[in-house]
């Protein structure tokens, strides 16, 4: 990192919500850090759940003016700088022609893909006709936000896709993939290749159809040292980000657990490390420092106090001084999270004082 004067902060009158969270990706001056959060539509909001009740999950994934609406809800109650897509990392797993069933306990895979035969059935598809109904969905979010915020799309990663395939659902000690990673590393290298390319043609697709910068979730990749992350999981998501036809949108990676994988995260290609709450923001700007940082509050904060939450906020954005940094939770919001906990979060990202906190550098 040189040491570089921060360029004067744009006039927040003139700067739109879209404009802001796209420039802080890109590493631009903004008048204040953008804001989202992951999971942002979900069970802690009574009218999600109002919508839930009369539908399943996967149902209300794959219905266009549900799924917008979901999306859109978190937005008329806190007018975040970015909304994501209503929808599920294995939603494209299922278009590949893994069976997948959502329950309450999560989602299972009933007939895991643990040997080359399996990895054989599954196939490669054209987003726009097996999965249309994203694209539908952005459109939709897309044109009843406008610039007031940045539509956001997403992917799961190769590796957290495997690990889910291999495992047959979530996982405590990720046993199966592991042992396939010893015994069988030909095909499990022939799985996460198939999963890069796909999840590269989904983004591209979101992107297509109105995404303006996407994120690629890889939330089991901390379960990896150093040495097998660089071995597995990241030549696959540097494959998938390498094969987007992202027209300038910028790309965002999710790891958490991610403390002793930022050096090989920034080799990735992403635009943007997302990076779980364990890691201090200053840390990761001194592991990274070309990058853009998102992130990374504790999520279990918003089941606390409305002072709390606004108090440690306050100081995330202080590690950064708020430059080339999109303000968000370490990871996707608990359902139990308290409504003004959440108002709190948003509210001191837009006080005065988050757009006067500007260090003397930023990334080169």
């Amino acid at each position: 990192m040189t040491e570089t004067r921060s360029p004067m902060p744009p006039d927040p009158a003139t700067v739109s919500s879209a404009a802001r969270l796209l420039s802080a990706c890109r590493g631009g001056p903004v008048d204040r850090p953008p804001v989202w959060m992951m999971r942002q539509a979900g069970r802690y909001l009574p009218e999600y759940r109002a919508v839930r009740e009369k539908v399943s999950f996967l149902e209300l994934c794959r219905t266009p003016e549900l799924a917008a609406e979901v999306s859109l809800q978190p937005f008329r109650r806190f007018a975040p700088d970015g909304v994501i897509f209503f929808s599920d990392i294995l939603v494209p797993a299922e278009a590949m022609g893994v069976r997948v069933e959502f329950g309450d306990g999560g989602p299972s895979l009933p007939e895991p893909v643990r040997d080359a035969a399996a990895v054989a059935r599954l196939s490669r598809f054209d987003p726009s006709d097996r999965l249309a109904f994203t694209g539908e969905i952005l459109r939709t979010i897309a044109r009843e936000v406008g610039d007031s915020a940045a539509v956001l799309g997403f992917c799961g990663a190769p590796w957290t896709l495997a690990s889910y395939l291999v495992e047959g659902g979530g996982s405590r000690s990720f046993a199966v993939i592991k042992e396939m990673m010893a015994r069988d590393p030909e095909t499990l290298e022939r799985l996460l290749a198939l999963l890069a390319d796909v999840a590269a043609d989904v983004l591209s697709w979101q992107i297509a159809s109105g995404a303006q910068a996407v994120q690629l979730f890889d939330t089991w990749a901390g379960e990896l040292d150093a040495e097998d992350y660089r071995r597995w999981a990241l030549p696959a998501v540097a494959r998938a980000i390498s094969g987007l036809r992202r027209g300038g949108a910028p790309v965002i990676l999710y790891v958490n657990g991610c403390g002793h994988l930022i050096e090989a995260m920034s080799e990735s290609g992403a635009d943007v490390l997302s990076v779980d709450w364990r890691v201090p923001l200053s840390e990761a700007r001194r592991r990274a420092p070309r990058l853009a940082l998102q992130g990374n509050l504790d999520p279990g904060l918003l089941l606390g106090t409305p002072e709390r939450v606004a108090e440690r906020t306050s100081a995330m954005i202080a590690e950064t001084g708020g430059v080339a940094h999109v303000v968000n939770l370490g990871h996707g919001i608990l359902p139990s999270s308290r409504i003004e906990c959440v108002e709190a979060f948003f509210q001191s990202v837009r006080s005065p004082s988050a757009a006067r906190r500007r260090p003397a550098e930023v990334p080169a």
